[in-house]
């Protein structure tokens, strides 16, 4: 369903990402008291009292050179408010209007986009003022709410129905008899792009979308929330398009160097985006090679279950390339012991180098993730198994293996059922999964393997 679009726009610290996490429901974007977190578009699906909209958090407007971080952030919310049905202008009550909140509204009122303004944190006496003083906009009657609290939702509600809630029904209506024409389409690939500060994970999202749509720079940690990004990929070999959710990160560094409040709720907001993913795309910079903190992140994707690959960014700035793939392949195999073989592309944010290559490697890295194997099959591979090396009997006593069952998928988890499971070595664990990924085809991703013995009902309490 195409929804229609509600953007927010203000000054930095007015309160638009609590409003927006308030109209979301969940705590989707960073909170702090200090201004400026909010620096990427962040969206999300709301039904305000019956009303479907998808609501667009944006970073503050600043009045900076537009060369500057703050200037390019701007620049990003004036390019949000392209196909946006309804803007909502949200300023301070209590700290009532400023110069640049009346700058905000002249440049407002040369659009062609309806406005609600929203006088926020207008509960108690203390808003009243600047809720009043917001009539001098002229931009009609301001809505009074506090999005701490969850007050005025209400009369947020009568705002926007006038104005968005014909085009809605309009559309839901376009969108059911188009559902009656076509089953509906296979979820998109839930991709996240995770990897250190400055590695280019923010250029490479902006070089697949083919627009500037997340903010870039020299600066290292630009990005602080995780952006998710509904795109269509169109392969180029077959042009066939596929559905993809992009999912941009902060950057991850080292734990002792995290020390500001801020990075630490962008790493773990970082972190969330790993769970939410089913493909982790760890971007390396070519310039500095794989260190500890890569083989920390990529150990961290995998031991959330989810499929990895690893992309060697900047290739086309590399010295000696062939010398460094060989050597970052050798440095994960010998890293990331608990899984050999995890795809590794190199490629280039800024050319475009290797992205299609990769990109079809992740979909077919979450259909092996997803793939379930028959039990009959995965029995008949068992048994060959236990024949070719036969379990241990430690003690002089023989563990009794009896037969195996894949009880989930994403990632694929099996489960032994057998007595004496306990004194089952680690080694011949090993051996199982090492034979599920190689024999059955869940290579190069993780696998979860739970041993079970049958309790003897004889045995004492």
């Amino acid at each position: 369903m195409n929804r229609p679009q509600v953007i927010i726009i203000g000054r930095p610290n007015v309160g638009k990402s609590t409003l927006f996490n308030r109209l979301v429901g969940k705590k989707l974007a960073l909170v702090d008291d200090q201004p400026g977190v909010t620096r990427d578009r962040r969206f999300g699906d709301v039904t305000l009292l019956g009303l479907d909209f998808t609501l667009v958090d944006t970073a503050g407007w600043e009045d900076e050179d537009p060369d500057t971080l703050p200037g390019r952030m701007r620049a990003q919310t004036e390019v949000s408010l392209q196909g946006a049905d309804v803007a909502l202008f949200v300023i301070d009550a209590r700290a009532g209007l400023t110069p640049l909140d009346e700058e905000i509204a002249r440049w407002l009122r040369s659009q062609d986009v309806p406005v609600v303004v929203l006088a926020n944190k207008a509960e108690g006496k203390a808003g009243q003022t600047g809720l009043l003083e917001a009539y001098a906009l002229g931009m009609g009657d301001p809505v009074p709410v506090s999005a701490e609290h969850g007050e005025g939702m209400g009369d947020l509600f009568e705002a926007l129905l006038p104005l968005i809630g014909d085009q809605e029904e309009a559309e839901n209506e376009t969108d059911a008899t188009a559902l009656d024409e076509e089953d509906a389409p296979a979820g998109p690939l839930k991709l996240a792009i995770v990897g250190r500060p400055n590695a280019g994970k923010s250029t490479l999202i902006n070089r697949l979308l083919g627009e500037d749509r997340l903010l870039t720079g020299p600066e290292a940690g630009i990005t602080r929330d995780s952006i998710a990004v509904d795109w269509q990929w169109t392969n180029p070999k077959t042009g066939e398009t596929r559905d993809v959710r992009l999912i941009d990160t902060a950057g991850m560094r080292k734990k002792a160097r995290v020390t500001e409040k801020l990075e630490r709720l962008s790493v773990a907001d970082a972190r969330r985006a790993v769970d939410f993913a089913e493909v982790v795309v760890l971007l390396l910079d070519a310039t500095k090679g794989l260190e500890h903190q890569d083989l920390k992140i990529a150990d961290l994707v995998l031991q959330e279950g989810r499929a990895l690959i690893i992309a060697i960014n900047k290739w086309d700035v590399a010295a000696e390339p062939s010398a460094l793939f060989n050597g970052i392949r050798a440095a994960l195999d010998d890293g990331l012991a608990q899984i050999r073989g995890v795809p590794v592309f190199s490629v280039s944010a800024r050319t475009g180098k290797g992205l299609d290559t990769m990109l079809q490697a992740a979909f077919d890295l979450r259909e092996t993730w997803s793939k379930r194997v028959p039990t009959a099959a995965l029995n008949r591979w068992f048994d060959d198994a236990l024949e070719a090396n036969p379990p241990p009997a430690p003690g002089g006593k023989r563990i009794k293996m009896r037969y195996i069952t894949q009880i989930k998928t994403r990632p694929p988890s099996f489960v032994v059922f057998g007595s004496r499971l306990d004194a089952l070595p680690e080694s011949y664990r090993r051996y199982l999964v090492n034979g599920i990924r190689r024999e059955l085809g869940f290579d190069s991703v993780p696998v979860r393997l739970t041993l079970r013995s049958a309790k003897n009902p004889y045995a004492k309490d």
